[in-house]
């Protein structure tokens, strides 16, 4: 195997992106557009990058179905629904920006659904004024990255999937020349130079038990990444537990039933078959917001009213047979492949499931760069947008506004460049990074540590945290981070995917302690943030925390909200949020 390894690649381009989703597609597209050099690397195939499992739609302010709405009234729900962590300036570039990128969309070919005179539909998701959510039937985010990756293809843009990067390099400077990583099917290495590096790997909810990311996805590579190239972490305690995810079979635990289902008309009812979501938010029941839908499922399982496996019953069995399958398909075919389950007759069994990174690498809302000059990050890697409760159907447009905005930012960094400079040593060290896994041969799985950890954040860092709890979940890291140093790893025939688990471990880590430790930090309860200890909104806590190895956890001010938006915003109503 070793002679087989020792083959490197190296590729220079102007721009390089990592990840192959959304975020990723969208900021080549823009730079190829312009004559711009780009390379995209993704560790997945492209055509099955974590975009194509976002299901509901996505959002902006067309007005085609209410007229009233405006991309003020959309900035100042999400600034409502973020529960004021979000940054103004951020929500207004995207919420400002979304009617140009469904534009953009609907020129690359996207088949959205439309009224009979031919305006784009647009559906109520929760928490929204108005009708914004645009949708291709339950599977947008597959229609989005189809259409992103063919517009791809007719522009010759050079992807490369199945290659893991592993370390982002950076010059003596600070500044970004590239990254290095290998090929997970034979090994070759690959040195890749680049003016600038667009970070858009993705989140960090796999590091739960229970999550809606496949198992090699979402480790927190962004996350450690980012810090290792000298980047900083901002709100990584903010992580949205969606209400519905599958329980069983357990290879596909957290498997998410869309929000769809229950904005169709979906009822939840625990184990004792009650409704319950009348005592946690009156109004709304279902179609309240994830947060609160989320910590009602929690609770009533926690109390011991959930199903005999721990959880709720979702049903949607009393809805119009034909409604289920032009609007839900996506959910009845799930349910019909993983369990036989007919949701036209049978409720299904659900619990909440981590699902989305609201906080990520620290970045500048103008152009998402870093803290490290050349590299930028966006999407899920990225924060400022969703603070403590995102809105359904704002990630997928974040994507695009931010692709499109970064695209030309890299690409006025390069050109600004008067030469790039290089560092032999960061590149050797990338180099022995990977030699000494591929050498390491203890007795530790790989495998079994991460699963170490998905339990200790499944424990400890959940739904809803405690002091005592998030400090047994720390001290758990100590003893798990001490055994990563005795891994053993043994690449076979199949491919190189141990090699790509001890790094997924690596980052797996470092995510869960900026986790752990910030969610110590706010010691408070707000949006998707419940301390059973601090059950009230802290008003000195409407801060940004902001996490690295060198600084530990630091507060940082986030700027006033514009007043033509202000004016907009309804009173957050905190009913119901923590129903001991």
């Amino acid at each position: 195997m070793q002679g087989m390894t020792s083959r490197e690649r190296q590729i220079s381009t102007t721009v390089l992106v990592i990840g192959t989703g959304g975020s990723g597609l969208r900021a080549a597209i823009e730079l190829a557009e312009a004559g711009v050099d780009v390379l995209t690397v993704g560790k997945r195939p492209k055509a099955d990058a974590h975009t194509s499992l976002a299901a509901g739609g996505i959002n902006a302010a067309l007005a085609t179905m209410d007229p009233d709405d405006s991309w003020q009234q959309h900035a100042a729900d999400t600034l409502t629904e973020s529960y004021l962590l979000a940054n103004p300036h951020t929500v207004q570039i995207v919420t400002e920006g979304a009617a140009q990128c469904i534009d953009d969309l609907e020129r690359y070919g996207m088949p959205f659904a439309r009224e009979e005179d031919g305006r784009i539909s647009q559906r109520f998701f929760g928490a929204h004024t108005y009708r914004r959510t645009a949708f291709a039937g339950d599977y947008t985010g597959l229609e989005i990255q189809r259409t992103l990756v063919n517009r791809a293809a007719l522009l010759d843009i050079p992807i490369l999937d199945r290659v893991y990067i592993t370390r982002i390099l950076v010059n003596d400077d600070g500044a970004v020349f590239g990254a290095y990583g290998f090929d997970l099917e034979d090994g070759t290495r690959f040195l890749i130079h680049a003016d600038a590096v667009i970070l858009a790997a993705g989140g960090h909810n796999r590091i739960w038990r229970r999550t809606s990311s496949r198992r090699d996805e979402n480790t927190g590579d962004s996350f450690r990444l980012a810090v290792e190239a000298g980047g900083r972490l901002r709100d990584p305690e903010l992580v949205q537990f969606h209400p519905s995810g599958i329980i069983e079979p357990e290879s596909a635990a957290g498997t998410l039933i869309s929000e769809a289902a229950r904005g169709e008309g979906g009822i939840l009812r625990n184990g004792l078959a009650e409704r319950f979501m009348h005592k946690y938010d009156p109004e709304r029941q279902e179609l309240s917001t994830r947060d609160r839908v989320a910590l009602a499922c929690y609770t009533e399982i926690k109390e011991g009213r959930g199903t005999p496996n721990g959880g709720v019953w979702l049903d949607v069995s009393h809805l119009p047979r034909e409604t289920i399958m032009t609007r839900l398909p996506r959910v009845y075919q799930t349910m019909l492949e993983l369990q036989m389950l007919d949701i036209t007759k049978e409720p299904i069994e659900i619990a909440p499931t981590a699902h989305y990174s609201m906080g990520g690498v620290w970045v500048r809302p103008e152009d998402h760069s870093t803290d490290v000059p050349g590299l930028y990050a966006i999407g899920e890697a990225s924060s400022g947008l969703h603070g403590a409760n995102r809105l359904g159907g704002n990630s997928l447009i974040e994507l695009l506004v931010f692709g499109r905005i970064v695209g030309q930012a890299a690409a006025e960094y390069s050109a600004s460049l008067p030469a790039q400079k290089r560092s032999p040593a960061a590149v050797a060290t990338a180099r022995d990074e990977i030699a000494a896994l591929l050498a390491a041969d203890g007795p530790e799985n790989v495998r079994a540590l991460q699963r170490a950890i998905r339990n200790t954040m499944t424990e400890h860092a959940g739904v809803v945290r405690d002091e005592a709890g998030l400090r047994a979940g720390l001290a758990e890291l100590d003893a798990i981070e001490a055994r990563i140093g005795e891994v053993g790893v043994h690449p076979d025939i199949a491919g190189y995917q141990d090699l790509a688990h001890a790094f997924d471990l690596k980052s797996s880590a470092l995510a869960a302690r900026a986790t752990l430790l910030a969610a110590l930090e706010r010691r408070e309860t707000r949006g998707c943030h419940n301390r059973s200890d601090y059950p009230e909104l802290d008003p000195a806590l409407q801060v940004n925390l902001v996490w690295s190895p060198s600084t530990g956890v630091v507060r940082e001010s986030i700027p006033p909200i514009p007043a033509d938006i202000s004016a907009l915003m309804r009173e957050v109503s905190t009913t119901g949020k923590l129903v001991e």
